[in-house]
């Protein structure tokens, strides 16, 4: 069995992604932040329909990102950015502000969003080999 090709992606050298990739990543991030702020206001305001608008723009944007870059690392950036938005958003405040109260409409925001952030980057559009020598999706 002859190989002329180069070989495996997994055998190749890690390269630094590029430019552009890297500011897409930093922009799915600040997305994921603002859709993490902008969820945590309106699952509380309109409980059922705004809990369900709130996970429903969280799995949009980790999916669209995971399309749009074309792999998976386009899910886990706004993710990420998601889950620090909204762990740094529980926190009550010296005065006795919170943005969470202690209720099931949180909860189910909270961990519904973690359960959707994990499907989302294990569903999401993986790598792909670019040479016909994988039968990946035939």
């Amino acid at each position: 069995m002859s190989n002329t090709g180069p070989g495996s992606p997994l055998a190749q050298p890690l390269q630094r992604p590029s430019a552009a990739r890297v500011a897409a990543y930093v922009g799915l991030f600040l997305l994921g932040a603002v859709v993490g702020l902008a969820g945590t206001l309106v699952q509380a305001a309109w409980f059922p329909g705004g809990l369900l608008l709130a996970l429903a723009g969280a799995a949009g944007l980790f999916l669209g990102g995971s399309y749009a870059t074309g792999g998976r690392g386009g899910a886990v950036a706004p993710v990420v950015g998601w889950i620090v938005a909204v762990i740094l958003l529980t926190t009550s405040r010296p005065e006795g502000d919170f943005l969470f109260a202690a209720g099931g409409s949180s909860y189910l925001f909270l961990l519904g969003g973690m359960a959707l952030a994990v499907i989302c980057a294990t569903v999401g559009a993986g790598r792909q080999p670019r040479d016909g020598l994988a039968r990946l999706g035939k």
